[in-house]
């Protein structure tokens, strides 16, 4: 592309770079390595519109926010090495760009009346959504998770992951008062898997509150402990370790001040909620996964109509389950909830159990017998408590 060509070109797309636009879309790659296409689209940001551009380089997409000079400079950036073909809406007219193999330059003007007023089209910026890990700060686990990159944006195929990392550390935020602020907190993750919320349990109540805390995690595969260690490590994250080990079997600690299990499968949800009570453990934070035992189990004459489609079945074992593990979180002296972790769209397995201990149980028994009698159950979680009373 000539100077000229720059010239004309930024000078022309300069007349729409105000909060008419709406949308611009860069393709046709020259290379297969490299920025595939990028949109852009105005954002209200702090009261000025911007001009927010993501770049998609491979799965991953990239976001920057530039003023309209820095978006006609880097649009002609683009157009002179890397991409094609420019096409831009707007509220004024519509603006064609091609770049033929030698470089040269073809624009297509189409300029019309405005239909509505321009400010309409604008929409604020979606991180007015405050989050407790703000994008734009580089968090380093979650770039070493692929969560977040170098520059501390977040990446666009793991947007539902932060989403989710941040969900729950509200839930965290609003047991504050139960943790102590004078002495350690133990803290054990029941089923870590890769960590995420791990890490930013530790980032959040240490790095960002200063809580003197303990966190102990625990997982079946020895290869996912072993990386998570090797990160730790890196991050000087010295009050956190990860072992390998069983919810059922674990004795690593006499007293605990808080447990999360998130998806331990089945039963094993009930054996950490089990160990937890037995701790006393001021908070429960419970994310069940699969919850076979009742599945199998349950069985009543009224209910069969409707027990003989799979999915349905499924879905009621597993309300039934969680129900029931609640009311006997309250039984023990919780206070408890059943909360919404993630959007049902990302996954129906979207259900947290939040348990703090208040110290009065719930006289429960009686109603709770009665139900397990009509689904024809026997699970884990009241008869480990029925056994330990015997």
């Amino acid at each position: 592309m000539e100077q000229k060509e720059r010239e004309h070109l930024i000078h022309t797309a300069q007349k729409y770079l105000d909060e008419a636009l709406l949308r611009i879309v860069v393709s046709n790659p020259v290379g297969k390595e490299g920025i595939s296409k990028v949109k852009i689209r105005p954002l209200r940001l702090k009261g000025d519109v911007v001009f927010q551009a993501e770049e998609l380089i491979g799965n991953q997409a990239f976001h920057k926010n530039l003023s309209a000079m820095e978006c006609a400079d880097y649009l002609a950036d683009l157009l002179e090495d890397k991409l094609r073909q420019m096409e831009l809406d707007s509220n004024k007219g519509q603006l064609r760009v091609l770049v033929g193999k030698k470089g040269t330059l073809s624009i297509k003007e189409k300029r019309q009346q405005p239909k509505m007023e321009a400010a309409s089209f604008v929409p604020e910026h979606n991180r007015q959504k405050s989050y407790i890990l703000e994008e734009g700060i580089r968090v380093p686990f979650l770039v070493d998770l692929g969560v977040m990159t170098e520059e501390g944006k977040i990446v666009r195929s793991r947007y539902d992951k932060f989403r989710q990392i941040n969900r729950f550390l509200e839930f965290i935020e609003d047991i504050l008062p139960k943790l102590h602020s004078d002495k350690e907190n133990v803290i054990i993750d029941f089923g870590c898997g890769k960590s995420y919320l791990t890490f930013a349990m530790y980032y959040y109540l240490h790095e960002l509150k200063g809580y003197p805390i303990r966190i102990i995690g625990l997982d079946l595969k020895q290869t996912v402990i072993d990386k998570c260690n090797q990160l730790k490590e890196e991050y000087g994250y010295h009050k956190l370790n990860f072992y390998h080990g069983d919810i059922a079997s674990y004795e690593g600690v006499d007293h605990v001040d808080m447990v999360v299990t998130l998806h331990a499968c089945d039963t094993a949800t009930d054996y950490a909620l089990f160990k937890a009570v037995n701790w006393g453990a001021s908070v429960i934070l419970s994310v069940p996964c699969c919850q076979h035992e009742l599945n199998r189990q349950m069985k009543n004459d009224l209910m069969a109509p409707i027990f003989q489609y799979g999915i349905v079945k499924e879905r009621m074992a597993a309300l039934y389950t969680d129900a029931l593990r609640a009311e006997i979180l309250e039984n023990q002296g919780y206070r408890t909830q059943i909360l919404e972790f993630v959007d049902m769209e990302h996954t129906p397995k979207n259900i947290l159990i939040r348990g703090v201990k208040q110290g009065e149980k719930k006289d429960n028994q009686n109603e709770m017998r009665k139900i397990m009698e009509s689904l024809n159950c026997n699970l884990t979680l009241p008869r480990l408590f029925t056994e330990k009373e015997v």
